[in-house]
């Protein structure tokens, strides 16, 4: 079960968060909030898997109310305004419900949460490794061992995948390094990410990977020597 708290400050809309959550079968909503304080209490001594989010709040936006909840904490914005959907998605949202929403278009964002929460769990696991992503308008896997590099494209990612063509999802940098794991990948530069097994040879700051050459930055290279030098694989020449 997902364990998820909602926070709005329109009781109604809360209540049909209820409703929804009860028919998923998979999210336990453990708790309702009308108040940011009181849910950021709630917060702080219990942690949560899945966050409903209004925007609109009285005292604490909901924007500024996500930077001070956990980031692993999946955050689902619930808003009647529109205009903000692109900042939520900065903020690194699952989804966004423009209300009023349907079951069926809630439902969607509730499954875009179980895959996400399956594959931090996987994760944890030791299990095959998959990461979920947004990728026209629906939800996208893509293994990690098949990923070849990572590019990053101002509020786009483009990754390159072996044998297919590269994925495009709106994200950042930031955001896409933090799902994944640390001792598997290594940020190499301001606009590349690498999976470090797929590394053939490091010459002059230039990785090779395939037929690719990707740049090693300057502020990456220590960090970058720390994760290949643990690997006890790369071929520097």
């Amino acid at each position: 079960m997902i364990k998820a708290v909602a926070l709005d400050d329109e009781p109604p809309a809360l209540e049909l968060i209820k409703k929804f959550c009860r028919q998923t079968g998979y999210i336990d909503l453990v708790k309702v909030f009308t108040k940011t304080d009181e849910a950021s209490r709630y917060l702080n001594n219990y942690p949560v898997d899945l966050l409903f989010l209004d925007i609109n709040m009285p005292s604490v936006s909901g924007l500024k109310f996500r930077k001070l909840v956990p980031p692993d904490t999946m955050v689902i914005f619930a808003t009647a305004y529109s205009e903000f959907a692109v900042d939520g998605f900065n903020l690194d949202a699952l989804d966004y419900l423009l209300k009023p929403f349907s079951y069926g278009r809630f439902r969607q964002s509730a499954e875009k949460a179980r895959a996400n929460y399956a594959f931090v769990h996987q994760r944890k696991a030791g299990g095959p490794a998959n990461i979920s992503l947004r990728v026209d308008y629906s939800l996208m896997k893509v293994s990690l061992s098949n990923i070849l590099y990572i590019e990053g494209m101002d509020d786009y990612i483009r990754i390159y995948v072996q044998d297919q063509k590269p994925v495009i999802t709106r994200m950042t940098m930031k955001a896409l390094e933090e799902k994944l794991p640390k001792n598997e990948f290594a940020r190499v530069h301001r606009s590349y990410i690498v999976p470090v097994n797929r590394i053939n040879f490091v010459r002059n700051k230039i990785i090779y990977i395939d037929k690719y050459e990707i740049p090693l930055g300057i502020c990456y290279e220590q960090n970058f020597y720390t994760v290949i030098n643990s690997t006890g694989n790369i071929v520097t020449a």
